[in-house]
């Protein structure tokens, strides 16, 4: 039976149980972090994040948080770009679970300015928390719109710069594309189920537009980008 590419998906995907753990986690994120090194996703984020450095002009230290952090691989290659023009800048990986956290910590290790903390961001405490930009990307398409509209209004608060989504744009293409590369490329079960799971429950254009207005949200850009990506960038 062909999927229904008219409405997001609410399927669970594996990666959502919070106590899924083992080698086959391990796997899955070495096997991300191929992906968006092989297929651009990474410069999605990056792209976005140099428009709001640019918009910003400060040449102080920043606070960035990577939200959904996984293996951590991000804040790496952030922290990099950071040291030479933002020296002081810290960073923050946030993820809800705890052995992704402690992957994603050993996996930062050698980086001094960044951390990794086990956090839900649907909590009270992360909504206290405030950062100067703020990165997602993979991660927000396991929210319902509901929960969606409610985080991007905190984020509106949290963020003293901006924000940079790059999640996945929902697309036959991409779902039929991504389900036959992971099935004869991946070791990983996860990324064999979860992968193209997460295309059906990626975004349409419009409503990525819709959960915004109803987050109140007005200031921002919205551009596809290869392959099958969506960059949101909130000012």
């Amino acid at each position: 039976m062909s999927p229904d590419f008219s409405k997001r998906s609410n399927a669970i995907e594996l990666m959502d149980d919070l106590n899924c753990s083992g080698e086959v986690v391990s796997q899955t994120l070495k096997e991300l972090d191929t992906i968006n090194h092989l297929l651009g996703g990474n410069q999605v984020t990056l792209q976005g994040l140099q428009v709001l450095l640019k918009k910003s002009k400060s040449a102080r230290a920043l606070h960035v948080a990577d939200l959904g952090c996984g293996s951590g691989e991000m804040l790496t290659i952030v922290a990099k770009k950071f040291r030479r023009s933002n020296p002081q800048s810290v960073f923050t990986g946030i993820d809800a679970n705890a052995h992704i956290v402690r992957y994603a910590q050993q996996h930062v290790a050698g980086f001094s300015e960044t951390s990794i903390d086990t956090e839900d961001i649907l909590g009270d405490d992360f909504r206290t928390k405030k950062f100067d930009i703020i990165l997602a990307a993979l991660f927000f398409h396991h929210f319902t719109s509901d929960q969606l509209i409610q985080i991007f209004k905190n984020l509106k608060e949290q963020a003293k710069v901006g924000v940079v989504v790059n999640d996945l744009h929902r697309h036959w293409l991409a779902y039929h594309s991504i389900k036959i590369l992971t099935r004869f490329f991946s070791k990983s079960s996860m990324v064999k189920h979860d992968a193209p799971l997460s295309v059906l429950r990626g975004f349409k254009k419009e409503e990525l537009i819709e959960i915004l207005q109803q987050a109140g949200i007005e200031n921002y850009t919205l551009k596809w980008k290869w392959a099958f990506r969506w960059q949101l960038i909130i000012y």
